[in-house]
């Protein structure tokens, strides 16, 4: 199926939804599903789940509207099914203060599972900007995280790219002005 039939976002907005999104191994099956269709079959084999459970995770992930049928095809009587993600991209609500960042519980859980002498590009900086600064940079990120998954190519393997900027909560320095 190719991604230009496919809308830009889904919007997050049901208990339900959000429930399917903040499993990881539906996480993970959504991220089988990012780039083409794939079969039960194959979503087993590639997130290492039993067929069963992978059925059931893609289920529910199918009530919820974030998969759908994209095609189907007759395979020794039995008819096969091709799921693809419902759009582009998956918008999430705001976890709300103090909720917890699904995103970023499933990144770190995934980069956590990822093999450790593989390479990575890892770091943490922080910053003091502007709200003007702050802002831009956000625009720049997402607009660098566009441009790399134009490029994306299926026959490829898989490379994860998570950003969070924000505004920590703040914190009283100890001892005063100490820095």
């Amino acid at each position: 199926m190719p991604t230009d039939d496919l809308p830009d976002t889904f919007h997050v907005t049901t208990d339900d939804q959000l429930r399917a999104v903040s499993n990881l191994t539906r996480h993970r099956i959504m991220g089988v599903l990012r780039f083409e269709p794939a079969t039960i079959t194959q979503i087993a084999q590639r997130v290492g789940l039993a067929k069963g459970s992978s059925s059931y995770h893609v289920r529910l992930l199918e009530r919820a509207g974030l998969v759908k049928v994209v095609r189907t095809r007759k395979v020794r009587g039995v008819t096969e099914r091709y799921y693809a993600m419902a759009a582009r991209s998956i918008v999430l609500p705001d976890p709300g203060e103090g909720g917890p960042d699904v995103l970023m519980r499933h990144a770190v859980a995934d980069l956590e599972a990822a093999p450790a002498d593989g390479e990575r590009h890892v770091r943490m900086a922080h910053l003091r900007l502007t709200e003007e600064q702050f802002a831009e940079l956000g625009v720049r990120l997402e607009a660098l995280a566009d441009e790399y998954r134009e490029l994306s190519d299926p026959s490829l393997p898989d490379a994860s790219l998570v950003f969070a900027l924000f505004h920590p909560t703040p914190r009283e320095q100890a001892g005063g002005d100490a820095k």
